[in-house]
């Protein structure tokens, strides 16, 4: 990642990394039978790829306010309200360490910030994780017990990231 590119580079980069992270964790995960968990719901169009591509899992979506875009706006039950900072660990109450696979594409636009709240949050995505599931993050995630995999081919360095349990 250059810190020389233009914003709309930044985002192309991001986007097209996203995806390919993505359709790999959903290929790596086919196997598996728990939820998948989507962090942060914005306009809705990573919820609406993995509605597309993951078969035979629910795909729960945590956030604050749903804003999404109405072909990319997730049924009621399948929205977990509120902060992530109270959501995430009752999710571990009600659901177990058996997520398939989580998506988190939390940050904005200050690395400093993004990175304070990657350190905070990631003690409580950690244990939501079923053995042999996938963390797919838009920025570094800081996991005791997962395993950083290389990116996929066509994913851009430093855009994206991809743990295993």
């Amino acid at each position: 990642m250059s810190d020389d590119q233009s914003r709309l580079d930044l985002f192309i980069d991001r986007m097209v990394s996203q995806r390919a992270c993505l359709d790999f964790a959903i290929a790596e995960t086919r196997g598996l039978e728990g939820p998948v968990f989507e962090l942060g719901l914005g306009n809705g169009r990573t919820y609406h790829h993995m509605v597309q591509y993951v078969k035979n899992r629910r795909v729960y979506v945590f956030e604050r306010a749903v804003a999404s875009h109405p072909d990319s706006t997730p049924p009621e039950d399948r929205v977990i309200l509120g902060d992530v900072r109270e959501t995430l660990p009752a999710a571990l109450e009600r659901f177990g360490a058996t997520a398939s696979l989580i998506h988190a594409d939390l940050g904005g636009h200050n690395r400093e910030k993004n990175d304070a709240f990657a350190r905070f949050v990631s003690p409580l995505i950690e244990p939501l994780l079923a053995t042999g599931g996938l963390m797919v993050s838009s920025d570094r995630m800081y996991f005791d017990k997962l395993t950083e995999l290389p990116l996929p081919p066509d994913a851009v360095e430093g855009r994206c990231f991809i743990y295993r349990r």
